[in-house]
């Protein structure tokens, strides 16, 4: 069975306090859930028509471990938590065997 990866690009931070917040409650649910954070923080380089936004990528075992997590009540918590502090783009993303 392939990973799965969920990556996650913030166009734009809105309220600081909130992302923190949801972090401490994110990414405990996102462990709980089977993912491992492989990389977050800015791009040490972008190129072509690449953007400087803070990325987050998370390797899951599975397609649908990265859907129940995403869906599950604990992570659920945590959007509710960031409400609209961020812009950004969530995809989740079959690894190639």
């Amino acid at each position: 069975m392939a990973k799965a990866y969920w990556v996650t690009t913030y166009r734009q931070i809105n309220d600081p306090d909130k992302l923190a917040a949801y972090a401490k409650l994110a990414g405990p649910a996102i462990s709980a859930g089977g993912g491992r954070f492989l990389a977050r923080g800015m791009p040490a380089k972008v190129y072509e028509a690449g953007l400087q936004q803070r990325t987050v990528i998370v390797e899951f075992d599975s397609v649908a471990a990265a859907l129940a997590t995403h869906d599950s009540p604990t992570y659920q918590k945590a959007m509710d938590t960031l409400g609209d502090a961020v812009e950004r783009d969530i995809r989740i993303v079959e690894g190639a065997e």
